[in-house]
């Protein structure tokens, strides 16, 4: 399933978080691809919010990984940015992470070949004439968005 939302307000990126939100669960993955200033972490920030997290959310770029508390399960913010191969990457212990908890990475690429079905890719797009979310996932229940 591939759909496509225009969130050019603010409240449209926080509408699509609160949504897909209940839908999230223990063991899912979200992999957020998208430039630079597209709206990743804001949209994570919110999905957090949505998912009961109460402290503050913010980008994990200098540490690679901030770790929040949702009632029900571990949420993993992971951003990959700065990684320069696959080597640093499992140095990071990522398949760690994705068992514990829901995991959202921001800059994924060099994890692709660790997601599933289950994945949910969100692809954060902008020009100066619209931005836009685009999901892709394969498997249930996610396609039900």
């Amino acid at each position: 399933m591939i759909k496509t939302y225009n969130i050019d307000r603010e409240q449209d990126t926080i509408r699509l978080a609160r949504r897909i939100a209940p839908l999230i669960g223990k063991g899912d993955v979200l992999a957020l691809y998208g430039d630079l200033g597209s709206g990743k972490t804001f949209f994570t920030r919110h999905l957090c919010q949505a998912l009961g997290v109460a402290e503050p959310v913010t980008s994990p770029s200098f540490v690679l990984v901030n770790q929040y508390r949702a009632p029900d399960f571990q949420i993993n913010h992971i951003d990959l940015f700065r990684l320069q191969s696959e080597s640093d990457l499992w140095g990071l212990g990522i398949e760690e992470f994705i068992e514990d908890g829901v995991t959202i990475i921001e800059w994924p690429q060099l994890a692709e070949r660790m997601f599933d079905d289950r994945t949910l890719r969100l692809t954060f797009d902008y020009t100066p004439e619209a931005r836009t979310l685009t999901l892709a996932v394969k498997e249930a229940p996610l396609c039900s968005l």
